[in-house]
């Protein structure tokens, strides 16, 4: 089926904001579960900058597995998972002054304040650590666990335990259940000394501090963590049974009281030009400071406005990061390879000639597309300038024209796939070049496996990039399927696998053992397991909690074809599916080859049926609701969101199947859809008496 593209964004806009979800949540992995970033914090800012920009333009593209819906990565397998009582979320960022101008205003219109109402900003210094939360019950420590993806992150207490700083037991009034959130870190001195010791013995050198404080509190064995130089900021909350204070800087100030060290310097900002002189401020203070920040945090002091403005999927509404610059180097673009993705995609790669950039040695650089090549001239042999803010890779901001060679050739996109030779193509409108050679091209055959077997799909334990690429290059696994029929094929083979260099009998007994464990698995991660582009594990669970089993899934995706039917409105229905996601999941299951492969591979696994889970007892629950006209006693965003913290699916559109319409003043087409449907349609006051119920 020809892919169709979102109702306002053409297909160039479509093929760019797909290549950043994809790109940016390999960036999260790597930063988040293997504390080795390939991108700087420059680099990464840019790509969330930019799928930013464009789902604010094109909202129709936005879907819950979007990296602006979700938060870091999934926890490790080397650690036990902790479940977050209260979501650990990450934070927006600013830029510009503007961009802090805009935070305040969205902060007013929200809460429809007028402009006389002084709104109090906590300010404070942004560490660059390891996000931690860690529970306290009676006053007593008990647990501690990183960020993680934000609902679950790793078991690290034993770890934490052995930091210093950390109180193990807080005397006095307490809540009988408190979790303070923080920032494990290194100081600059100590990360040096750190650095000096590991080069002695001819241990692992870290990159800069922050590394080397996660690196170090990662760790299996809890002494190796006793034996870092570690510190931990204490400065936000997550779960508590009783209220501790009524503002942001009661909260900083009781947990300084408990003993936790907070980061400095700090204050309490009325105006954007208080805030903005803070900024100033702090980041004149930088050099100076004892520890590693890279910006300034801004929270609504008020703990009753923060409720009201409530979370976006990702990040607080009532908090925004206001980012450095970046610091910028010159060095040679030495060389540009071709690297081919899941989808075919052909990225371009810059290989730098070494240079350090604010003490770390960057030498590669992710150069997006042919378009970028291209409007900033980028030349094999050019010197570039260079911007990093973090770790790694960098970004070319642009090329030292004047040191330019005179035989230097502009860079010749290849039409040919570098790893299977396949033709590749453009297709008009699209920003990528992409290999045609589908599942015979190893690159992808190979990268949609290690989506299978990755931890959130399948999570296959003892099939790491490495084994997959290696059972495909030997024939061994070639299909999804054919992983579950290793063990029997294995069984006939004169090169059994246990007889493999580096295997053995434990080690083949124990891969077969992991492969059948996964034959029963869940839908949601059974649907992210397919691969479909644009359907992460967020957008799965809402397939998942809205066709119940996997056979409603595919027949309503067969009928999906008719575009102007039911099934096919219902499916945009569906929490975060807009046109472009549509396009993609009825173009999945309407290719021949897929049918097969899911034919063999349900021969070998059984997909669980969905069990929804009951939201508290709200009268909405479970409900679609539309808001529909101009609403009076609250925002738009307001409404959307007090309606889904009560577990209501609030929609775009109106169809049959929406249970709710709210309208408001001026309420237009979609009120007179409702009508026309039966649909219930409630007034705001209605609307008010029925979510009080």
């Amino acid at each position: 089926m020809k892919r169709q593209n979102s109702l306002f964004a053409d297909a160039a806009v479509v093929a760019e904001y797909n290549k950043l979800v994809t790109e940016i949540r390999q960036h999260d992995a790597a930063y988040y579960q293997d504390d080795a970033p390939k991108v700087s914090d420059a680099e990464y800012d840019k790509l969330r900058q930019r799928l930013e920009e464009i789902e604010a333009e094109y909202p129709d593209l936005v879907s819950s597995s979007s990296p602006s819906q979700s938060v870091g990565a999934a926890p490790s397998k080397g650690f036990k998972s902790l479940q977050h009582s209260v979501p650990m979320l990450s934070l927006g960022n600013a830029f510009e002054s503007q961009d802090v101008s805009d935070f305040m205003e969205r902060v007013r219109n929200f809460l429809k304040l007028p402009s006389s109402e002084i709104v109090e900003i906590v300010t404070e210094p942004k560490i660059d650590g390891l996000s931690c939360s860690i529970r306290y019950e009676k006053g007593q420590f008990v647990q501690a666990a990183t960020r993680g993806d934000g609902a679950s992150g790793e078991d690290i207490t034993e770890n934490v335990r052995t930091i210093a700083d950390v109180p193990k037991m807080i005397e006095g009034e307490v809540p009988d259940i408190l979790e303070v959130r923080g920032e494990i870190y290194m100081r600059r001195d100590e990360f040096a000394a750190l650095n000096a010791a590991q080069e002695k013995t001819g241990g692992k050198i870290f990159a800069n501090p922050r590394n080397a404080a996660a690196g170090s509190v990662r760790q299996l064995n809890p002494q190796v963590s006793a034996s870092r130089p570690l510190q931990f900021f204490g400065y936000a909350l997550g779960q508590v049974s009783e209220p501790i204070a009524e503002t942001q800087d009661g909260i900083r100030k009781k947990l300084k009281s408990w003993g936790f060290a907070q980061a400095e310097p700090q204050a309490v900002c009325v105006s954007v030009e208080d805030i903005l002189a803070y900024y100033r401020d702090v980041e004149m203070k930088r050099p100076d400071l004892p520890y590693d920040i890279d910006g300034v945090v801004y929270k609504v002091n008020s703990l009753a406005y923060q409720e009201r403005l409530g979370f976006i999927a990702r990040a607080p509404r009532w908090a925004i990061a206001h980012k450095f610059p970046a610091e910028k180097a010159v060095t040679v673009l030495k060389d540009i390879i071709i690297q081919v993705g899941r989808t075919g995609v052909l990225t371009p790669v810059a290989e730098l000639e070494p240079i350090t950039v604010g003490g770390v040695v960057v030498s590669r650089a992710t150069l997006h597309n042919e378009d970028e090549i291209q409007r900033k001239d980028i030349r094999i042999g050019d010197h570039v300038v260079i911007q990093r803010a973090g770790d790694v890779i960098p970004q070319i901001v642009e090329v030292v024209l004047e040191k330019r060679s005179a035989d230097s050739k502009a860079f010749d996109f290849p039409h040919q796939c570098p790893i299977c030779d396949s033709h590749a193509v453009r297709e008009e409108g699209e920003a990528v070049w992409r290999c045609t050679g589908g599942l015979i091209c190893p690159a992808q055959a190979v990268e949609r496996l290690k989506h299978f077997v990755s931890r959130l799909a399948f999570d296959i334990e003892g099939l790491g990039a490495k084994i997959i690429e290696e059972f495909y290059a030997e024939e061994l696994i070639q299909t999804p399927a054919d992983i579950f029929t290793l063990e029997e094929r294995d069984k006939g083979s004169l090169t059994p696998i246990r007889k493999r260099a580096g295997w053995g009998d434990l080690s083949a007994k124990n891969l077969f053992e992991s492969i059948e464990k996964r034959r029963v698995i869940s839908l949601p991660r059974f649907i992210y397991a397919l691969g479909i582009p644009q359907i992460g594990e967020a957008t799965a669970k809402r397939l998942a909690e809205t066709y119940l089993t996997f056979d409603a899934l595919r027949q309503a995706m067969r009928a999906c074809a008719d575009s102007e039917g039911d099934a096919y409105l219902a499916l945009l229905n569906v929490q975060d599916v807009g046109e472009s996601v549509a396009a993609d999941l009825v173009g999945f299951f309407a290719e021949a080859h897929n049918q097969k492969i899911l034919d063999d591979l349900l021969e070998q696994v059984r997909v669980e049926e969905f069990v929804p889970v009951v939201v508290g007892d709200s009268p909405v629950a479970g409900k679609t609701v539309v808001f529909t006209g101009t609403l009076v006693t609250m925002s738009r965003a307001e409404a959307k969101a007090t309606a889904e913290g009560l577990g209501a699916k609030v929609a775009g559109s109106v169809s049959s199947k929406t249970d709710y319409v709210v309208a408001g003043a001026d309420a237009g087409s979609k009120l007179k859809k409702a009508k026309d449907l039966g649909v219930s349609v409630l007034t705001e006051e209605e609307w008010a008496a029925l979510i009080r119920m």
